[in-house]
């Protein structure tokens, strides 16, 4: 692979303008060769008749004699101190001074706005590098008092008697320091050994510490304990060994247990209870607790903390790495255009810079592992690394088989049922009885898995195509590393469910009962609830099987969309919540599994569910539900954000819902009046929801843009991609319209026509989709968030003083 795709493919996605651009500096390159080759080719002269002259004139000395009076060239130790001295300069008069024995006019331009351009990328990435880690050294302070807080704590969990248990802690906790410190050591590769004495440092400043938590729970208790001196001797121990080394550095002394009276904990957990106190304006008391429970609380949120610090951490390393490397291969090309050696002097420099000499984050990296290996790992490094260097989901082999003999099945069981369905003469009019009761009965039990399975496929799409454009995905919606799934996962599971659900249709095809017991056979008539019931059981199976963490993390979502007021709304809660608003008819399916084989006669296929008033009535909650929940989440966000685009965005929601309820009624009641006042809501819902579309989630049709009617930044090259997810947006809205207009066909059953419609509105989700999470991704990049915040158990009084 080139060096430029390994670039691209190598860098943070949020994080690629800040990049070198280095295809930019290539095609300036490039130019660059292409006169340099076309000002070397001859005009007049022959190759034949200029080596004959050549020749003639090497024997008659008169070579020798042009070279005599030639004006020697510069070295190059010239070319590259004024190549880079006329970089620095940006003076374009000096630049063609140092180039004019070289090169041509127009290649000392191309020359000269290389080198600017060499010098603008080289400040940008410095920057850059510089903001990020200023804003580490902060993050690191920061975690730094979280962790004073937490030893703190842990001691008087651990010690809650009184001094004496507590010097015996402090002293046990000394000795594990340092039997700790020294097996890190030990294990250490050679490249990170250079930092031994700052391990020893911390653990003198950590003796200090506990020294100092000791006198002071002393001095309050007026209680002298033999256990100092165990302390004392242990300093003294460490202090000779200080003393071996010299020019050691001294660090300032954490605070002592007294930093827990500036301390309070904070309510990180987001519950129904919280919000509710909230919205009450009950006072919350934050006392600290010093409960093992609490205890455990603590440490379970800083962890993830210190796991998203120190991935922050190893992306500026590699973004470093990365650019230096930039610098070098495109340094080496203009060598090998040019034919000089440039680039050792520009080297230099990038080596001197702040990207090159800084070391902050190399010693927070190593900082951070020892810290996290004492305190979070019980002092195994190897089970302490593995939680902090979580590796990348890789694709195997097994998968790819397995997904592979589940599509061949799926295909073939479908080509299977068409033939089986002409074979059979299933359409002719002398079945016309029992095809009606077939569509009427089992269609609308085998159409909810059809509505899943295509729902599956358009996400696995999705997912393909934000991979082929290096869209975050797994950032955007908080997926842990390594458990997020990809496309050929999704896959997996459609096709599996594809085969179960047709599997099953094809062993209840028969449209005719038994001649004997004038039924259907009972076993087989059963195929549809066994399916659901099996794909229920397996989405909250508590085992370790199919994709565990993912079939949590969405049943963590739906819980989420069902309380939503009482939960803050993230993207992944509001996503899933969109999703449930196009599976609407799915929930009515779901409704008529409940019903057929609830109060029907499944044995015969015959049920009175659609004369029922219950029936009815759930037809319309079950179509408002996703909706409403869709509604309360912008309420949630108006409330708690201060925004009012939520808002407007829940207006749109509200108008929604009055267009299913009117469409509903009309479908159930029929009627010139119901008719019209479905027409005006769906129309009014319709065109306030694509503009919706458009504007806000996709971020299109901005009139001053730079590309038109489009936005300034896309992923997919192709304008007309945009321009054609547009239209189809607008036109699979109108799906609607079948419903108040009767538009029927003659070769279609109404329940057939119902599921064409629904499986329309899936596609048009998974359009959005796509667009909305490329929005949401441009927006990431363009203000560099590539890390999530994560919530710290403890909060400071300063902290509080300075929020206010």
């Amino acid at each position: 692979m080139k060096f430029g795709k390994e670039f691209k493919a190598q860098m943070v996605p949020e994080w690629q303008e800040a990049y070198m651009d280095y295809h930019d500096l290539k095609n300036l390159l490039k130019e660059l060769q292409r006169l340099h080759q076309k000002n070397q080719k001859s005009p007049t002269t022959s190759f034949r008749l200029q080596r004959k002259l050549t020749l003639v004139r090497a024997f008659s000395g008169l070579t020798q004699r042009q070279n005599q009076s030639t004006t020697p060239l510069p070295t190059d130790v010239e070319i590259e101190d004024s190549l880079m001295h006329s970089a620095e300069i940006g003076d374009s008069g000096h630049y063609s001074e140092y180039m004019s024995p070289i090169f041509k006019a127009d290649e000392g331009e191309i020359e000269l706005l290389y080198f600017k351009r060499l010098e603008e990328e080289l400040n940008k990435v410095v920057q850059f590098y510089k903001s990020k880690v200023e804003e580490v050294m902060n993050e690191a302070a920061l975690l730094n008092k979280q962790m004073d807080a937490l030893i703190a704590f842990r001691v008087k969990v651990r010690s809650p008697q009184g001094f004496v248990d507590c010097s015996v802690e402090m002293a046990h906790l000394s000795l594990n320091v340092a039997n700790s410190t020294q097996a890190l050591s030990a294990t250490t590769p050679s490249a990170a050994r250079s930092n031994r004495r700052m391990d020893s440092i911390s653990r003198t400043a950590m003796i200090e510490e506990e020294e100092g938590m000791i006198s002071k729970i002393a001095e309050s208790d007026n209680v002298r304990c033999t256990e100092n001196k165990y302390v004392e001797k242990l300093k003294l121990t460490e202090k000779s060994s200080q003393d071996r080394k010299p020019n050691s550095i001294r660090i300032s002394r954490p605070a002592p247990l007294q930093v827990l009276e500036h301390v309070k904990m904070n309510n990180t957990l987001e519950t129904p209870r919280s919000t509710i106190t909230g919205c009450l304006n009950v006072p919350q008391t934050r006392d600290m607790n010093f409960t093992r429970e609490n205890l455990e609380k603590v440490e379970n949120q800083l962890k993830p903390a210190f796991i998203e610090f120190y991935n922050k951490l190893r992306l500026l390393k590699s973004y470093s790495f990365l650019n230096s490397l930039a610098f070098s291969k495109i340094m080496k090309k203009y060598d090998k255009i040019t034919s000089k050696r440039a680039s050792k002097a520009f080297l230099k420099k990038v080596d001197e810079c702040y990207l090159g000499t800084s070391d902050k984050v190399t010693k927070l990296m190593e900082r951070v592992e020892a810290t996290f290996v004492k305190h979070f790992s019980n002092s195994n490094r190897r089970k302490g690394m593995k939680i902090l260097r979580q590796k990348a989901k890789r694709e195997k082999h097994r998968l790819t088989f397995t997904l592979g003999f589940f599509a061949g099945c799926a295909v073939s069981l479908l080509v299977s049922l068409i033939l089986i369905i002409h074979t059979r003469d299933l359409v002719l009019l002398e079945f016309k009885q029992e095809r009606t009761r077939y569509m009427q009965n089992m269609f609308p039990l085998y159409s909810l898995f059809g509505f899943v399975v295509l729902h599956l496929l358009m996400y696995a799409g999705n997912i393909y195509f934000w991979q082929k454009y290096r869209v975050n995905y797994s950032f955007i919606f908080g997926f842990k590393e390594g458990t997020q799934l990809g496309y050929r996962d999704v896959f997996f599971l459609s096709f599996g469910l594809s085969v179960l659900a047709q599997a099953s249709v094809l062993s209840n095809l028969d449209l005719e009962m038994d001649p004997k017991t004038k039924s259907y056979h009972a076993i087989t008539e059963l195929f549809p609830l066994a399916l659901l019931v099996l794909v229920i059981a397996l989405l909250v199976c508590p085992f370790n099987i199919i994709y565990r963490s993912s079939r949590f993390f969405f049943l963590a979502c739906l819980f989420h969309c069902i309380c939503a007021p009482l939960y803050k709304v993230t993207l992944p809660d509001f996503f899933l919540a969109d999703q449930l608003t196009s599976q609407v008819q799915a929930f009515r399916s779901f409704e008529f599994f409940v019903c057929y084989y609830g109060w029907g006669d499944y044995r015969i296929r015959q049920n009175t569910c659609k004369t029922k008033d219950a029936y009815n009535a759930f037809l319309f909650i079950v179509a408002v539900v996703p909706y409403w929940c869709r509604f309360l989440q912008c309420l949630r966000r108006l409330f708690q954000e201060k925004d009012p685009m939520q808002g407007y965005n829940g207006l749109k929601y509200f108008s929604t819902i009055v267009a299913v309820c009117l469409r509903t009624a009309y479908s159930l009641n029929g009627g010139l009046v119901w008719r019209i006042a479905a027409i005006i809501s769906s129309g009014i819902a319709a065109i306030f929801s694509t503009y919706w579309d458009l504007v806000f989630d996709w971020g299109l049709l901005q009139k001053h843009s730079q590309n038109a009617w489009l936005r300034d930044k896309l992923l997919i090259p192709y304008k007309s991609a945009y321009f054609g997810a547009m239209v189809l947006n607008v036109l699979l809205r109108l799906a609607w319209l079948q419903t108040v207009l009767n538009f029927k066909l003659p070769f279609l059953h109404t329940e057939a026509l119902v599921t064409i419609v629904a499986c329309l509105e899936i596609i048009r989700r998974g359009i959005w989709n796509f667009f909305r999470i490329e929005n949401e991704h441009l927006n990431n990049v363009g203000k560099y968030r590539a890390f999530k915040s994560v919530p710290l158990p403890f909060n400071y009084d300063e902290d509080e003083e300075k929020d206010e």
